[in-house]
């Protein structure tokens, strides 16, 4: 058998000029009549970009012809497909004397990824001036110059008929050319999937962008559906094209499922697409191919879904934030039944001391009046022991009240209840096993550690009860998390970082009844004797004073958990603890004490107690009074006032304006329920001395010792120093004459309270804002001795800040916290200032205040 002669050979001998370029454009091979058309050598430019190669003239006009290859070419480049440019003027060769008019077509190969690869040129010359030359050499030849005219025009007429011609193809062409280019950019910008399959096998001859996209992939033109999307053939899609070109009609898909190798062997995409096979037919009506149109629905589709999804349970949820809503609704009923219940509770708690008192006070003047062992003094003591039992119980509603002043600190919650491990096994008996779970790495709690012991006694001796005496009791102590949806639920709670405290027994639990009730005051489900109902109610009201939560979980006949949730606090328990003082012996003096009180018996009682231990009394019946008193000059050494007054001077003010007048006067107070004007967030002020009503004579006479000795105690630190006291000028809750009054300035919220709760347990008595522009407005009103401010804050810097206030009131001292290192200790030139780099540990700001303060 023969065999076939290359390309090369075949091309060679074809008397058509045969040239082929890369797709850069390079020209890297050319037959014979290439060679001896263009009048080049192969070196000449082989190897050259065509347009080097043949740069074609300089005149803008003429090279129209560049641009019209140019065109050409891109488009081969862009659409894989031939393209013929019908005539262009060229100079070929660069020095021949005038341009050629050619006609060229543009043959693209195409690579194994599809792409053009090569692009072959055929060249034809369409001028025919061989043909003129001839008709030209035959006038030439005749001696006849009308037959040389005729022969030049008719060869004139030849080529300008020939050539308009060809210019009116060239023109249709392009006209047709850019209606293609147009319709191909419509197409292949449409955002739908598009694709022409044509015959009977479904060839790819078309797809736009958005198809390739959809797909996957890119090299499917030239090929069959079953070829080019394998994966599909067992998908049914392959049955509905051969359906539509055979019948004829059309298929509508909506939402339809399928699975396609967007990328190779990996897993399958899922999608949803909407689409249409539309048949395509010829002149006679035949189908000769098939119109694809669609969109990707997938995101619909699982949109609709999961809409579908939540409407099969929109009943379920419907009924769940139901039951949440009634449940918060009955927390927020519960809550505020108790702050009313609280509210009246106080009221008369207070009206009971004020009683209590009268009773206590008379008692105890009249047994130290009587001789001792008597009768008579045997039955005083006896109704003194119901007034003890009678304050107790007032406390216990001053508790559940949260009206009772606290002295918290803190207090690490496993060491305190570890213990009373002892007073826990001696008060329960020896019939209750007791279990104390600690947890590792416990949170310390600001919180009054006597009222915590009692609250915890309590529940435990309630659990003893429940229990009738026999069973296990679990203590148990853990950090805690209650977050936005528990304080969703739960009105009264604020989400946040918790102490948790849990006292659980294995008695007969609660009925959802005695439950719902359990911390009103006085209610009991004990015997009548055997209980006051007010156990659960001052641990109710304890730990809602204390800023913490408390909860009830209980099953009948299975047992009873309480769990109690305290704020957790950042601070060192060693750093604030205060060793408790032991009891002084009950001595008088000869010093002058004011009493200031608005129950004629009370202060009468008063007064009389006083007398006994030897003191010069004075006495006012409001603070309007007590302040005619204080400007008349006479010499006063204490005040003794009630908190709650009428008229309009609070006793706050009342304090402020007597240490005004007498910079040394000591100052105690007495209450059985102080409103709020000594006590805030649960706790009394700072500086501030509060003697309970109802009180016993013994405590008074204690309670003024202790502070006369303080006071002699500062005057001999003060000689020692030689330094003069400086006058304490308190704010509107009374200062000690050792602590400043600071204004705290700092936008982080958590760091403004744990630095404001650091100072006030330091002895100092603290105002906190946010922001400068709040800092300014309560400078307006009230003076400072320091100002502790943040150095970035929102609008206005705490250096700028510092100049205004320092500008108003020149004696204030600054102290800048900072997280950007040191300020340089001075702002502007025009103040001192201390500055304290975040994070800065207690001693540090020990040193601070005390620096700005001497």
């Amino acid at each position: 058998m023969n065999t076939l002669p290359d390309f090369e050979s075949l091309l060679n001998a074809s008397p058509n000029a045969y040239m082929l370029m890369s797709a850069d454009l390079t020209m890297i091979w050319a037959n014979d009549a290439y060679v001896k058309t263009t009048s080049t050598a192969r070196e000449a430019f082989i190897g050259r970009n065509v347009f080097d190669a043949f740069p074609n003239e300089s005149n803008e006009s003429i090279n129209a012809g560049v641009l019209q290859l140019r065109a050409s070419f891109d488009r081969v480049l862009k659409t894989g497909l031939p393209d013929t440019v019908a005539v262009v003027s060229y100079r070929v060769p660069a020095d021949a004397p005038h341009t050629t008019d050619w006609s060229a077509t543009h043959t693209p190969l195409l690579g194994p990824d599809g792409r053009v690869a090569y692009v072959l040129q055929c060249t034809v010359e369409v001028s025919e001036l061989q043909r003129l030359k001839l008709a030209a050499r035959r006038a030439n030849d005749s001696e006849d110059p009308d037959v040389l005219r005729s022969d030049e025009l008719r060869a004139d007429q030849v080529r300008a008929g020939l050539l308009d011609r060809a210019h009116a193809v060239q023109s249709a062409n392009l006209v047709l050319e850019m209606e293609r280019t147009r319709l191909r950019n419509l197409f292949d910008q449409t955002p739908g999937f598009m694709a022409f399959l044509s015959g009977p096998t479904h060839v790819f001859e078309l797809a736009n962008r958005a198809y390739f996209e959809t797909v996957g992939r890119h090299d499917i033109i030239g090929r069959t559906v079953r070829e080019a999307l394998p994966e599909i053939a067992v998908q049914g899609y392959i049955e509905l094209l051969d359906r539509v070109y055979r019948t004829g009609e059309a298929y509508v898909g909506r939402g339809m499922r399928a699975l396609l190798e967007r990328t190779p062997d990996e897993a399958l995409d899922e999608l949803y697409i909407d689409f249409v096979f539309q048949p395509v037919f010829d002149l006679k009506s035949q189908v000769i191919g098939i119109f694809v149109q669609g969109s990707d629905v997938t995101a619909e589709h699982k949109a609709q879904s999961e809409l579908a999804n939540y409407r099969n349970h929109l009943e379920e949820l419907v009924a769940q934030r139901t039951d949440e809503l009634r449940e918060s609704q009955a927390a927020l009923l519960q809550a505020q039944k108790m702050e009313a219940v609280g509210k009246l509770t106080g009221g008369v708690a207070h009206d009971f001391n004020n009683v209590l008192q009268i009773i206590s006070g008379n008692l105890h003047l009249l047994q130290a009046a009587l001789p001792q062992e008597t009768m008579t003094t045997r039955r005083l003591a006896s109704a003194s022991a119901a007034v003890e039992r009678g304050a107790k119980l007032s406390s216990q509603l001053l508790s559940f009240a949260r009206r009772q002043p606290l002295d918290p600190r803190v207090v690490n919650p496993g060491r305190l209840v570890r213990n009373m491990d002892e007073l826990l096994r001696h008060a329960l008996g020896e019939h209750i096993s007791i279990e104390t779970i600690i947890a590792g790495g416990l949170w310390n709690t600001f919180v009054d550690p006597h009222h915590l012991e009692n609250v915890i006694l309590n529940l435990a001796i309630n659990a003893r009860d429940a229990m009738g005496g026999e069973g296990r009791l679990t203590i148990e102590a853990g950090n805690a998390m209650l977050d936005d949806r528990y304080a969703q639920l739960h009105p009264e709670v604020t989400a946040g970082q918790y102490v948790m405290l849990a006292v659980t027994d294995t008695g007969m639990g609660m009925s959802e009844h005695v439950m719902s009730r359990a911390f009103e005051p006085f209610f009991t489900t004990k015997p009548e004797g055997l209980g006051t109902g007010l156990g659960l109610s001052m641990a109710y009201g304890f730990v809602k004073q204390s800023g913490g939560h408390i909860k009830i979980y209980t099953e009948p006949q299975l047992g009873t958990s309480i769990k109690i949730y305290l704020p957790r606090s950042h601070l060192n328990e060693a750093a604030l603890q205060a060793p408790a003082a032991g009891e002084a012996p009950v001595t008088g003096g000869r010093e002058t004490i004011l009493v200031v009180e608005d129950d004629e018996h009370v202060r009468a009682t008063a007064v009389d107690m006083l007398l006994q231990f030897g003191y010069q009394v004075l006495k006012a019946s409001d603070a309007q009074s007590a302040l005619v008193v204080l400007q008349s000059g006479v010499h006063i050494d204490l005040m003794f006032t009630d908190v709650v007054m009428p008229g309009p001077i609070r006793s706050p003010e009342l304090a402020r304006q007597a240490l005004t007048l007498i910079p040394d006067l000591e100052i105690l107070f007495t209450s059985g329920y102080t409103e709020n004007a000594i006590v805030h967030g649960g706790r009394l002020d700072p500086g501030v001395t509060l003697l309970s009503k109802p009180y016993r004579m013994d405590d008074l006479a204690r309670k003024v010792r202790h502070l006369f000795r303080n006071r002699a105690q500062r005057k001999r630190s003060s000689q020692v120093a030689d330094v003069p006291p400086a006058p304490a000028a308190a704010p509107a809750a009374v200062a000690r004459p050792s602590g400043l009054r600071i204004l705290l300035v700092e936008d982080n919220a958590d760091t403004r309270v744990s630095t404001a709760e650091l100072l006030g347990m330091l002895g100092h008595t603290v105002v906190a804002v946010e922001d400068a522009e709040a800092a300014l407005e309560v400078l307006n009103k009230q003076a400072f001795d320091l100002l502790f401010s943040d150095i970035s804050l929102p609008n206005m810097s705490g250096a700028d800040l510092a100049l205004e206030a320092v500008s108003r009131f020149p004696s204030m001292r600054v102290i800048f916290a900072s997280g950007y290192g040191e300020t340089g200790g001075l702002i502007g030139g025009k103040m001192d200032s201390v500055t304290l780099v975040k994070p800065y540990s207690l001693e540090e700001l020990m040193r601070a205040v005390s620096h700005s303060s001497s």
